[in-house]
């Protein structure tokens, strides 16, 4: 019998949470409406986030990267700025460094 009053009393609370019972002072579980918060790092308005986001398309369509990676770099190379983005020009060939090796792009 004590266990059955156990579980009745643990399922009420839960309903209660689950229903968000208005008790003043006391919030529920159960979300009413959608709150997004401008200047958060998770919403999409947030200036972090929309800098982040727009590097990274821009660098997605911009600097096209090739299968082909080198562990050292040519001779005579020389770093430049592609739209904002550092790689090697090396002759006719463009590198990014990319965990230690270098990968052949394509501006």
């Amino acid at each position: 019998m004590k266990t059955i009053k156990w579980c009745l009393a643990v399922l009420a609370v839960a309903a209660g949470l689950a229903l968000d019972c208005s008790v003043p002072g006391i919030t529920g579980l159960a979300i009413s409406q959608a709150q997004a918060r401008l200047g958060r790092p998770l919403t999409p308005r947030s200036v972090a986030g929309v800098g982040r986001r727009t590097t990274r398309r821009v660098t997605r369509r911009v600097i096209r990267r090739s299968t082909i990676y080198v562990a050292r770099l040519p001779g005579s190379c020389r770093t430049v700025v592609l739209d904002g983005v550092h790689v090697w020009h090396c002759g006719n060939t463009y590198y990014q460094s990319a965990g230690g090796r270098y990968v052949v792009v394509y501006p």
